[in-house]
């Protein structure tokens, strides 16, 4: 199965399916809840602020406990903590799509977030233990690549199940999913822990998760309340605090969650940067191209999600063959490659791409950045991993999927603030040109700040409607372009940064010589 060798060569393949499968459901959750927003609004009356924190709530939590789910996992077992995570992302799933107010959905959506954090960590390390080197990176490549699908699947599969089935859907989904994986996982996955026992550091535990829950609710809300609002401000200060103390006490600590050490390590420090890049980078802009899809050129939320396709069959074709070609080439060449590719898509877009710009122009770039993810993903994950070894597979894989999150919130809130600035700024003077009151100015701009120009029941013209929607566009591509050139400089960095820190092809064959020195057997005396 998968071209695995050995005797437990099906058994491997049935881990690696489980893992993948309940990684699918999570990574789903990241963008398919996105299209549902609409229909959850018209079901329970959910204010703009309200649907904000059905997806953030999730956000949050998933992104600030994936370092202690990790952790947890290399100290009391990583099977227990992934099924742990998959019943509690299951659980408070039902909950979710039961939910009859918009209150109980961000609660719910919250725990969720909990589960996830338990369980994404837990697919990649009992993946890690599970292979061994020389099959590692494959599997890992896998993985990458449902990883990447899920992600890119969401808004096409979530607009199809919202269209025919009702927002729900898109919760109740999970449940099926949760169960199976539970069976089949409880049944096949052996147990692990780390050799090196560990006390669990509960200083540093709570230190660091208070730090990234401030830098997180910090960053999100920045584009809701303001970069100067006190409130965002204490939050900045407070994560500055709390980031100073943990690192301090991880530095004196003898039994430490976050052992500093492992950043003295090349590889796995450049592989985290490249982590964060790529999610800052890309996933960023994936968010807003959907809303430049819907909003600008009028796609329903379906036709954005199937917009994406090119970019899925890219992902689909290239991540396993890039986890093939890092496991025998070493991950340095097909990580600056993609990233190479990445970026240059992001700025073709910044430079080339207009209100108007037919979206057969777009898939070519999308096919082009979907292919140069792809290329990256695997051999990033497999160059973290290897960095750090199997007994440290849940600090590795819980600090690249936080790396990854925490780049994608800064992505959304720093591109998000660009383009932000520059829609305000260019869109009142044009509206004052067109003749409208102070009244109806107000209106229209507050409207248009929740990034959606709705202009139904204003008593406008239409001529008046057009010279607006003519603005608008014109405003958001204004700071849409910025934004998109943003992503697409970082990827081109972090290119550099893995051509110069992450190992190539002589590691692989000195790590190659090594493990064959290693079992061969001693000379008799």
């Amino acid at each position: 199965m998968f071209g695995f060798e050995g005797e437990n060569a099906r058994e491997k393949g049935i881990v690696l399916l489980t893992m993948c499968f309940a990684l699918a459901m999570a990574m789903l959750d990241n963008t398919v809840v996105n299209v549902a927003l609409p229909r959850i609004q018209e079901g329970l009356g959910a204010s703009v602020s309200g649907l904000q924190w059905i997806v953030d709530g999730y956000v949050l939590a998933f992104a600030s406990l994936l370092l202690t789910g990790g952790i947890l996992g290399d100290r009391y077992g990583r099977k227990k903590m992934f099924l742990a995570g998959l019943t509690i992302f299951t659980v408070f799933s039902l909950g979710c799509g039961l939910s009859q107010t918009t209150g109980q959905l961000i609660a719910f959506r919250f725990f969720q977030g909990i589960g996830g954090a338990l369980l994404i960590p837990g697919t990649l390390s009992i993946i890690t233990v599970t292979f061994p080197p020389h099959e590692r990176a494959h599997a890992l490549g896998i993985w990458a690549g449902v990883s990447g699908i899920a992600l890119a699947a969401g808004p096409t599969l979530g607009g199809l199940m919202v269209e025919h089935l009702g927002w729900q859907s898109v919760f109740f989904l999970n449940i099926p999913i949760g169960l199976i994986a539970f069976y089949v996982a409880r049944r096949t996955v052996t147990e692990s822990v780390s050799e090196d026992a560990r006390r669990l550091d509960i200083p540093g535990l709570v230190l660091g998760t208070a730090s990234l829950v401030s830098v997180t609710y910090a960053l999100i809300e920045a584009n809701v309340l303001g970069w100067t609002d006190p409130l965002i401000l204490f939050a900045f200060a407070a994560f500055v605090l709390l980031l100073a103390s943990f690192l301090l006490w991880e530095l004196r600590s003898s039994h430490a969650m976050m052992p500093l050490r492992f950043f003295r390590i090349p590889a796995f420090s450049a592989g985290n940067t490249v982590a964060f890049a790529v999610s800052l980078g890309m996933f960023a802009t994936f968010f807003f191209l959907t809303l430049y899809m819907q909003n600008i050129h009028g796609y329903s939320p379906f036709q954005a999600g199937a917009g994406f396709l090119p970019m899925t069959i890219a992902i689909i074709i290239t991540a396993p063959n890039s986890g093939k070609y890092a496991s025998t080439h070493g991950s340095r060449a097909p990580m600056t490659y993609g990233l190479v590719l990445a970026g240059i898509g992001l700025l073709a877009l910044g430079l080339f791409l207009k209100a108007d710009t037919p979206y057969l122009y777009m898939a070519p770039l999308f096919l082009m950045m979907g292919h140069g993810m792809a290329a990256t993903m695997a051999p990033m994950t497999a160059a973290v991993m290897n960095s750090v070894g199997p007994q440290r597979a849940g600090l590795g894989s819980a600090m690249t999927n936080t790396s990854r999150e925490v780049g994608g919130v800064l992505g959304i809130a720093l591109l998000g603030a660009i383009l932000a600035s520059k829609l305000r700024g260019s869109f009142g003077p044009a509206l004052v040109n067109l003749g409208l009151t102070p009244a109806q100015i107000g209106q229209v701009a507050e409207r248009a700040a929740h990034g959606k120009l709705v202009l139904s029941g204003l008593g406008l013209s239409t001529s008046v409607q057009t010279g607006v929607k003519q603005a608008y566009d014109s405003a958001f591509m204004e700071g849409f372009h910025p934004a998109l050139a943003l992503g697409g400089g970082v990827l081109l960095v972090a290119a550099v940064i893995a051509n110069r820190f992450i190992p190539g092809r002589g590691t692989v064959r000195s790590a190659e010589a090594a493990a064959l020195a290693d079992h061969q057997p001693a000379p008799a005396h």
